[in-house]
């Protein structure tokens, strides 16, 4: 059987800096917002601040994830702990959309029962929720455009900041105009664009947990693309599935025209290496090597 893989370990100290930044911020945030939504009366606040809970919650295992990935294999974990970023990913957004849901409940309760504001605290509460959550957003995106575990915890507070704007825009509405029943109807908003946010990323991390085919793979192409190297029949028995953001695993039988030696069938896994990874990203290849071997020759076979 053939097997070559590459990876890439580079796991910056700035990103793990950079999170317990954005936790410590966060903490901050949810403790004056849940003081100032009590004293208060918003809804509005208060939902801003169960969010930002959220993200504290989020960020602290986001962080744990990123240091766990760091962790070597051994006999017992021989992947490591290298899908624990993935994990981290679907428990964040399956949050954000449970949070969503107990702020929609709660805003229809409030928008039939609407209640007098203290609009001042709630326009400087949520200047400062912006601020706090703007930097955090800042200190997080490089690294949210290249892994799903930091993608998730950036867009728990980008929501967030863009929830604490909402928030101030109504709490200006309620101290210049005095429509408290605004407060209800933007906590729904919030919760509304928190659960179209965090769904796709719930589908995104569930499919690599199931080790579902990645979408912007074609199996049918990678086969005849294969198919087209000298010496190879057939590439079929094949599994194709995202280890983590990083490592993209490709699993295979491959049926030989010839019965080649070892070192032929090296030559010829490496072009094949070389191909799977300039057309496709895989960066992880395991291939079984047949000839005139009886077994299944479809392309997808359930194990």
């Amino acid at each position: 059987m053939g097997h070559a893989h590459s990876h890439n370990h580079e796991h910056s100290d700035l990103k793990g800096r950079n999170l317990l930044i954005s936790i410590f911020l966060n903490i901050l945030i949810t403790i004056t917002q849940v003081i100032g939504g009590l004293v208060s009366g918003s809804l509005s606040l208060l939902s801003d601040a169960l969010h930002n809970f959220s993200d504290v919650i989020s960020l602290i295992i986001s962080f744990v994830a990123s240091k766990l990935t760091k962790q070597k294999a051994s006999l017992n974990r021989t992947f490591g702990f290298k899908r624990a970023e993935i994990l981290a990913a679907f428990i964040n957004a399956s949050t954000l959309v449970i949070v969503a849901v107990i702020l929609i409940i709660e805003a229809v309760k409030r928008f039939f029962n609407p209640q007098e504001i203290e609009s001042s605290l709630v326009i400087w509460l949520s200047i400062v929720a912006i601020l706090g959550n703007g930097f955090s957003v800042l200190l997080l995106k490089k690294d949210a455009k290249s892994n799903l575990n930091m993608r998730s915890a950036y867009l728990h507070l980008i929501t967030d900041m863009l929830a604490s704007v909402a928030v101030l825009i109504g709490g200006l509405l309620m101290k210049f105009y005095q429509i408290f029943w605004v407060d209800s109807v933007l906590t729904f908003l919030i919760a509304v664009y928190l659960i179209w946010i965090g769904w796709d990323l719930l589908k995104t991390s569930t499919k690599m947990i199931m080790l579902f085919t990645p979408d912007h793979i074609n199996i049918q192409e990678v086969v005849k693309i294969v198919n087209q190297i000298p010496k190879v029949k057939k590439l079929h028995h094949v599994h194709i599935w995202n280890l983590s953001d990083d490592e993209l695993h490709l699993e295979a039988h491959l049926d030989l025209y010839e019965d080649i030696s070892m070192t032929e069938f090296d030559t010829l896994l490496t072009t094949i290496e070389h191909v799977l990874h300039d057309e496709f990203d895989i960066n992880h290849v395991t291939i079984q090597p047949e000839f005139n071997k009886e077994d299944p020759k479809e392309v997808i076979v359930q194990d």
